[in-house]
């Protein structure tokens, strides 16, 4: 099933081309990385497929619902997404345990199954270790790693990241990239992630989306490079 659907897609700005004839989709299941040189639009491709964008000509859609026929559940960061001052009253803890909230339990104590998401969500970004001090008094990047496990504490069924993986070390990028497969690998989830860290990544994607310069004219679209074939069947 496509969770993300681009097809024919072209977009400029004013009248400068940026991307053209784009084709690809994303998967329940299925875990793509988007890759290019600096100025390469990675970020404005993204913010096409989420509706943020109007496409010059083609389309980007985003399935309605997800495999089970539910209303489909999207998890977006964009790049540097946190931006908490030294006045935040929540703890680290507190911060991921709100994103448990969005699956209906506003009023509800959080459970034992809610407490291994969101402990897996703090590991995942080598956070766990500071979860009960204060948001606002962290590190840009160590906020930055917290946004991150918020996202992943709300279990949805569609990731698309804007190089999360900004200021963490290898040992924390590696644990990050491993709970992305086991999502999408063992609970369908579909991933479309854009990285700069793609040699470390390739053995964790299924796919890798390259956007390339186009000799003759601006921005092209990309050159797809499959990193090994899916070994599992897509939902």
């Amino acid at each position: 099933m496509h969770y993300i659907e681009v097809e024919n897609l072209s977009f400029r700005y004013e009248d400068e081309p940026v991307l053209q004839n784009i084709d690809f989709t994303v998967d329940a299941g299925e875990f793509v990385i988007l890759t290019g040189e600096n100025g390469a639009a990675k970020s404005t491709l993204l913010r096409n497929i989420l509706g943020l964008l109007k496409p010059s000509t083609g389309f980007a859609k985003i399935s309605p619902v997800n495999v089970r026929n539910e209303k489909l559940a999207i998890g977006y960061i964009p790049q540097q997404v946190a931006s908490y001052n030294a006045g935040f009253p929540s703890t680290v803890l507190e911060l991921v345990q709100s994103g448990r909230y969005q699956r209906g339990k506003w009023f509800k104590r959080l459970d034992k199954e809610d407490d291994v998401h969101v402990k897996r969500a703090l590991d995942s970004v080598g956070m766990w270790d500071q979860r009960n001090k204060k948001v606002g008094d962290l590190s840009g990047g160590q906020k930055q790693r917290i946004s991150l496990a918020r996202i992943f504490a709300t279990d949805p069924d569609l990731f698309v990241l804007d190089e999360p993986t900004t200021g963490m070390d290898i040992e924390s990028r590696t644990q990050f990239y491993e709970l992305l497969k086991h999502n999408s690998e063992f609970h369908g989830k579909g991933i479309l992630m854009v990285t700069h860290d793609h040699e470390d990544i390739k053995q964790y994607a299924d796919r890798h989306i390259h956007l390339v310069r186009k000799e003759d004219s601006p921005w092209r679209c990309f050159s797809m490079d499959s990193c090994k074939e899916p070994s599992k069947p897509h939902y």
